[in-house]
């Protein structure tokens, strides 16, 4: 029973998704529910593109999700006699459901985010870049002057002269 609340999870998830998608494209369902429910002065803008799940709150897209499987659940209940239809399967087909709508949410979004800065993040990467490269160079630089200057140092400081192994033994006390 476990396998198939899970099969039924990710199925909802994926049906959450496609929901929202095809809401995003159109949302004539929603339009004519709003025609016949409001008086003309309270129906919805034509320029709107809100629908059940599409551009809705958390609290009116579980109301509408919960629906949608409760009408599923009586007409299963009346064509297959079998009790398929439990709560637990109800809960995660609708809570998966939930999760597709909010997936596919964050889906467009990003698209939308990555369509406007698109532009502006190719600069701004190849600006981080040219700086990167800009750095590199100067510490480049930097650490070639330094080893000159070492280099220079060693070449004119004087070696102090070596003392014998017998100054070395007097010096220690040793002779």
């Amino acid at each position: 029973m476990m396998s198939l609340e899970i099969i039924i999870f990710i199925a909802s998830i994926l049906f959450g998704i496609v929901l929202y998608w095809r809401e995003s494209k159109g949302n004539k369902i929603y339009r004519f529910f709003n025609k016949i429910f409001y008086s003309k002065e309270l129906q919805m803008k034509p320029e709107s593109k809100k629908g059940f799940l599409y551009q809705q709150s958390f609290l009116m897209r579980l109301v509408y999700i919960g629906i949608l499987f409760l009408v599923g659940i009586v007409v299963v209940r009346f064509i297959i006699p079998i009790d398929l239809a439990t709560i637990s399967l109800f809960a995660s087909s609708i809570f998966g459901t939930l999760l597709g709508t909010y997936l596919a949410n964050f889906v467009f979004k990003s698209s939308e985010v990555i369509d406007e800065k698109g532009d502006s993040l190719v600069d701004a990467v190849k600006d981080t870049v040219e700086k990167g490269k800009e750095f590199i160079e100067n510490l480049e630089t930097k650490e070639s002057k330094v080893v000159e200057e070492t280099k220079q140092e060693i070449k004119t400081k004087p070696e102090p002269p070596k003392k014998s192994a017998r100054q070395r033994l007097k010096d220690k006390g040793h002779l």
